[in-house]
């Protein structure tokens, strides 16, 4: 009854006293620093001195297990280093102590998981969670004292390198591997690939993939500025980097270190997924920028000895991968196959004899071929006593066993005794020189040839040559030219019906020439004529079943040259009004470009009536067969696709930059990229494209020539047109191609086109709704969002407000690019207005993908 009648303020003092003595446990630490008797439970924390990192417990992902780590007070999804991956706790009862001078972490049935590595015990140490990240264990006298540390986790770290950490590099330790990827996005257990460096033969970093027990990626040489196989460090030396690697100490151990050149959180982490990313926090968008990333998913050059030995991996190369010369593919069938695993094989094995690692007896010596390589062969030998280059070619020179020798400034001699592998070659930052070992056969410099061969080689040429202009003056009137399979002469007869005679036209490659055209003169640049009865043959009299489309003003037939070269005909259909100016503009533009990512124009064939244009073939026809067939498009890979927006941007751009005159096409859509057998893009059908001064930027025509969906708003509205018109149908042809719909047939709710549906995705922020179903899993989000919205870019109403095609080309091919915010496209919502305004003698003349508008009159 007494205790009913006390003061309720004294028994709740008196408990929360009783409470907070009888559970020590309980006991806050400092807000970065824990001393021994303090206790952190599951949840609670410490949290660094500049707010930037916290310490305590956590789940990743969706998982109920508890670990213990630290990540970014700012984003606690990215953790920087985990103590217990490899025993976490069930539950929510773990603790984190010091126990006798050592961290531990126990679970809630006070079973040991964890305890830091220190030898002894100690009863005056403290914790503290500094402001780099480190976690560091030391006396009560030096606390946060790293020199002094006992114990401290960027010493153990986990999958992340941050700014401040050291990692040693030395020859008595050989690979290190103090970085270990996590199993899965949820699972902060060691997974399959590891982060470290290789001190021999050049500093390195080096990834390997554990479960393969073999490298899968490298960074290259470390030349004192930055590492020679990193392309995004080789463009950005000076400014966008802070590695360093310091002096030898005095156990002859260097150490790699980072120090940020801007302010700002930087890290560097091996993904569970195998890959190194260096990013920094955007505070502004309260996210994660990604500078880099290595291995680049986009480039199979970046892994490690993707085309074997003694080849050099070229992304930007249609074959991929090529052998050094010297050397041929080990397997030509497997190489034909696209599969280089193989790599390369001498042609000539060696002359140089081997006894003991030297020469014997009186073999020929071997010669060294220079070669220029980016990032250099790996397993080098490094020879820093040799000063110069001399002294590093005559190490070589004179041991048989070393195949391959280079002196790089930064790095000095290094020699290779094994295999040349994993060599690549960039576009960009500069080429290093490195000479490898041939048989003297292959030398270029040949023997010398005596006088006496001189005047009997100069006799027997000058001999065959005048028999040879005797035969060809003796028999001249008995040629017929027209029996040739295909001429090919300089001098080919081009039939005019319409005057009842032949003009002779030269289709000499050194100069233009003039071509009879319906009673016209054109004048054209270096083609070459073909004979019409050849063209005949080679397409099986224009058989239907060699009939590969029909196009604006006539039909396209596959064909094949009696030397077996497949061609793909363009006939002018001979009734029709349609198309005989845009025959004669292709004669006159098309064979002045030369660009890979531009169809080729093989020549012309006249005769009558008959008008042809012969182009390579394309075995891939257009892109529209395949992008908007429900059954083919599967084949469309995202890495394809990519590929395919990449060249067409880059064919753009030198049509409008860089070929000996301005090109605007007018006429860009999806069934005018043809695709060859690797599914490169090559932009096609030139009849509608128009030439521009080198000063003249736009121009304006009462001939509106294109496709509906693919003009922009000032050329469909007022006939003006320039480079942002090409840059317009780009934007639309590159969202068609991320979301598999063609623009034009478009229908969903109350969206009549593309266009307007990717904007109310954009700006609902739903814009991966728009990515084709059957690429939204295996593509990278980031390069689709990238790609999406350089699309929503290019389609602006205002051509002020479209980026150029070199804009473009940095965008797409640039990680770090800042994008500008696209505006709403209004032009989309005119579509019906625009299709009823425009016809020609009362008929209605809306172009569909494949027809293109001829004229355009004003009601």
């Amino acid at each position: 009854m007494e205790t009913r009648n006390k003061n309720p303020v004294f028994v709740s003092l008196a408990s929360f006293i009783f409470l907070l003595y009888s559970f020590p446990q309980f006991c806050c630490a400092a807000n970065d620093t824990i001393k021994q008797g303090e206790s952190i439970w599951d949840g609670g924390s410490l949290v660094s001195g500049n707010n930037s990192f916290e310490l305590g417990f956590f789940s990743p992902g969706n998982s109920t297990l508890r670990y213990v780590g630290i990540w970014y007070k700012f984003d606690s999804e990215a953790v920087v280093w985990v103590a217990n991956r490899n025993k976490p706790i069930s539950g929510r009862n773990g603790v984190l102590r010091i126990e006798d001078g050592k961290l531990v972490v126990r679970d809630g049935n006070n079973s040991l998981v964890w305890s830091s590595n220190v030898s002894g015990s100690s009863n005056g140490t403290a914790a503290k969670l500094l402001n780099t990240g480190n976690f560091v264990l030391s006396r009560d006298d030096s606390i946060g004292d790293t020199s002094r540390a006992l114990w401290q986790s960027f010493d153990e770290p986990t999958d992340t390198f941050l700014p401040g950490m050291r990692v040693p590099v030395s020859s008595k330790i050989g690979e290190f591997q103090p970085y270990i990827s996590w199993k899965s996005p949820n699972d902060p257990s060691p997974g399959n690939y590891s982060l470290g460096v290789d001190p021999n033969g050049g500093q390195q970093i080096v990834m390997w993939d554990l479960n393969k027990g073999r490298r899968r990626w490298r960074s290259g040489q470390w030349n004192q500025q930055f590492f020679t196989g990193v392309p995004f460090m080789r463009n950005n030396a000076t400014t966008l980097h802070g590695f360093d690697i310091s002096q030898p100490d005095e156990n002859g151990t260097m150490y790699i270190t980072y120090t940020a050149s801007t302010p700002g959180n930087f890290r560097f982490q091996i993904s569970w997924e195998g890959r190194e990313k260096q990013s920094r926090w955007d505070a502004s968008k309260k996210k994660w920028d990604y500078l880099q990333s290595e291995p680049d998913p986009a480039n199979e050059c970046e892994l490690y000895n993707f085309c074997g030995n003694y080849s050099t991996c070229d992304r930007l190369d249609r074959r991929r991968c090529i052998c050094l010369e010297g050397f041929r593919p080990k397997s030509q069938a497997q190489w034909n196959a696209r599969n280089w695993s193989g790599g390369c094989v001498r042609k000539i094995d060696l002359q140089c004899p081997i006894t003991n690692g030297t020469a014997v007896g009186k073999a020929k010596p071997d010669i060294f071929k220079k070669s220029k390589c980016t990032k250099l062969p790996d397993l080098a030998t490094l020879l820093p006593s040799e000063g110069d280059i001399d002294a590093c070619s005559k190490r070589c020179s004179e041991n048989c066993l070393c195949i391959a020798y280079a002196f790089i400034p930064g790095i000095r001699c290094m020699i290779w005794t094994g295999n040349l592998v994993d060599m690549q070659y960039f576009h960009q930052g500069g080429s290093l020189d490195f000479f490898y070992r041939l048989h003297h056969s292959e030398s270029d410099r040949g023997r010398k040839i005596s006088d006496l061969e001189i005047v009997i080689i100069s006799l027997v040429v000058t001999g065959f040559l005048v028999a040879s202009l005797w035969l060809l003056w003796r028999f001249r009137t008995k040629l017929n030219v027209s029996s040739k399979p295909c001429c090919k002469d300089n001098d080919v007869a081009v039939f005019d019906v319409s005057k009842g005679k032949s003009k002779e036209f030269s289709t000499d490659l050194s100069g233009p020439a003039d071509i009879l055209i319906d009673g016209n003169q054109v004048h054209a640049p270096e083609l070459q004529n073909f004979d019409f009865s050849c063209i005949v043959t080679a397409t099986n009299n224009f058989c239907e079943g060699n009939r590969l489309g029909q196009g604006g003003f006539g039909s396209v037939y596959k064909g094949e040259l009696p030397g077996g070269e497949q061609i793909a005909v363009k006939r002018l259909a001979g009734h029709s009004g349609q198309g005989l100016e845009e025959f004669k503009t292709e004669i006159i533009l098309i064979a002045k470009l030369q660009h890979r990512n531009l169809v080729r124009l093989l020549g012309c064939s006249i005769q009558g009536e008959e008008k042809l244009l012969i182009y390579e073939y394309m075995p891939n026809k257009s892109l529209d067969n395949l992008l908007f067939d429900e059954a083919k498009k599967a084949e469309l890979d995202w890495k394809t696709r990519l590929s395919i927006i990449e060249g067409i941007a880059r064919g753009l751009l030198y049509l409008h930059r860089d070929s000996r005159h301005r090109i605007i096409h007018r006429d860009l859509k999806a069934s005018n990229i043809l695709l060859d057998a690797e599914m490169n893009p090559k932009i096609s059908d030139f009849g509608m494209a128009r030439m521009f001064g080198g000063n003249q930027n736009e121009a304006n025509t009462v001939r509106v020539v294109g496709t509906y969906g693919y003009m922009s708003p000032e050329y469909a509205m007022e006939g003006l047109f320039s480079v942002k018109s090409d840059v317009y149908s780009f934007g639309v042809l590159l969202l068609e191609i991320v979301s598999g719909q063609r623009n034009n047939s478009f229908r969903s709710f109350d969206h009549t086109s593309l266009l307007a549906y990717a904007w109310r995705l954009w700006s609902e922020d739903k814009v991966t709704d728009l990515v084709d179903p059957c690429i939204r899993d295996s593509c990278s989000p980031n390069e689709v969002l990238k790609c999406i919205q350089i699309g929503m870019l290019c389609v602006q109403d205002s051509p002020a407000h479209r980026p150029k095609m070199d804009a473009v080309m940095v965008f797409l091919e640039s990680e770090t690019a800042t994008l500008p915010t696209p505006t709403k496209p209004t032009y989309t919502s005119l579509k019906a207005a625009v299709e009823e305004e425009y016809v020609l003698d009362g008929q209605e003349i809306v172009s569909s993908n494949d027809v293109t508008i001829t004229t355009i009159v004003g009601r």
